[in-house]
């Protein structure tokens, strides 16, 4: 649906949308005197969760806009991806920026929002030129601005430009970031449905799932449910990156069994035996192999095995992979991206980073691992975001499905994947890091 009739870089521009079918569906609302509550009703039968990470219901979420109060409301589309692993909403910002602005104004006409803004991640400025033209296009068109399609409904759409931190991709961060301060997180309450952007209520949604809203309007929210699975509406963009031999993305119905998936990447590359697999970006819990063979690509089932769907950002790793290495790598990122705030995110992941690195190089002691375990322990559930949670829940995993390896560092000084093994690998933790 996403990717259908794309073609890189010359498929993007409104004439190439239109003919694709783009825009029917905002023309069908004011073409059958569709209310705001149909269009809710319709999006809450398509079970449409949530692209970017926590998988909450769209129309559910759209619901909680407090559509008689006064004054000015506000839609975000949060497009600043900065997960490692994730790159979907980048290639829809290149090749379908149009179906992201249709989703926009569908969404702000069902929720009454009169002003939005899509926060384009800072280190890509392309796509930030490129979803200003496609904007100019569709403003140009009549379908942004006054009087959309002659109609009394009206919407601004601007672009904003992110600066590449990666806490800003957390919605309240955003929020501050939009309003020119420091991005860090708020204290909620207040939620942003009820206290937003300026004070006004305002509702944030991921690139991919704004884009998936004119599908759902035009083959109907039964339609789209049935396109994936129970509870697990339509399809989903996952990006495949790591030990595959055509790293990608992939668009799939919901509950794609990843053996399936893993074969449209090309399996796993050179012929190697699979060793684990981050199934959610870098911030959900690693899985083993044989566990992640029995999983679909869902929220439930993923679930079920120990870790999260996330934002489909789906890391392969063969067995030339040292565990140990992988997960320093991890820790240094959420080290370095920690906006400081919170104490235990703060102090607590420059610790996880230095033990960890501490043990990679052979300076590990036998009370590491139980130092960690403490560390994450203290650091979960502490924090006014979740970045503190996403820094532990790799090394937890890590260490319940891993910690073999990290115990032959400690006694032996080496990794357990020797050296030469992993340079034929070419592991992307070690030599592209």
């Amino acid at each position: 649906m996403l990717t259908a009739g794309l073609d890189g870089d010359r498929t993007w521009r409104l004439a190439d949308y239109v003919s694709r079918g783009g825009y029917k569906s905002l023309r069908r609302i004011f073409a059958d005197n569709l209310t705001p509550g149909d269009v809710i009703a319709e999006v809450k039968k398509s079970v449409l969760r949530g692209r970017g990470g926590a998988g909450f219901p769209t129309g559910l979420k759209w619901s909680f806009m407090p559509r008689a109060l006064p004054g000015e409301k506000y839609l975000i589309c949060n497009s600043d991806e900065g997960e490692p692993g994730t790159f979907k909403d980048r290639d829809l910002l290149s090749g379908n920026p149009h179906a992201v602005i249709e989703g926009m104004v569908i969404a702000a006409y069902a929720m009454g929002a009169t002003r939005g803004y899509n926060y384009i991640h800072g280190e890509i400025w392309s796509l930030y030129e490129r979803f200003e033209e496609a904007l100019a296009e569709a403003r140009a068109a009549g379908f942004v601005g006054q009087n959309i399609l002659g109609s009394d409904f009206s919407f601004e759409l601007f672009a904003h430009h992110g600066y590449g931190a990666y806490i800003c991709g957390e919605e309240t961060a955003l929020l501050e970031s939009i309003e020119g301060k420091k991005g860090q997180p708020r204290f909620k309450p207040p939620f942003p449905a009820s206290f937003g952007l300026y004070g006004q209520p305002t509702t944030i949604n991921n690139t991919e799932t704004l884009a998936s809203v004119p599908f759902i309007l035009s083959m109907g929210g039964d339609a789209f449910l049935e396109a994936g699975k129970a509870n697990n509406g339509g399809p989903k963009l996952f990006s495949v990156s790591g030990h595959v031999n055509r790293p990608g993305n992939y668009e799939v119905p919901m509950g794609t069994p990843f053996s399936t998936l893993l074969e449209m990447a090309g399996g796993v590359r050179g012929g190697r035996k699979l060793k684990a697999v981050i199934p959610g970006g870098s911030s959900a819990p690693v899985v083993p192999a044989d566990l992640m063979m029995e999983c679909t690509m869902d929220y439930d089932s993923i679930a079920k095995a120990g870790s999260m769907l996330g934002s489909g950002a789906v890391i392969v790793m063969d067995e030339t992979t040292c565990m140990v290495r992988a997960l320093e790598r991890l820790s240094y990122f959420y080290y370095e991206e920690s906006c400081g705030q919170c104490t235990p995110c703060r102090e607590g992941t420059g610790w996880l980073y230095k033990i960890i690195r501490r043990i990679e190089n052979g300076q590990g002691v036998p009370e590491d691992l139980e130092t960690l375990q403490r560390l994450t322990g203290n650091i979960m559930g502490r924090t006014i975001c979740a970045l503190g949670d996403a820094a532990s829940m790799p090394v937890q995993s890590f260490l319940k499905h891993f910690r073999d390896e990290f115990q032959y560092h400690i006694e032996h000084r080496q990794c357990l994947v020797p050296v030469d093994v992993q340079r034929a690998g070419s592991t992307f933790f070690t030599a592209s890091a």
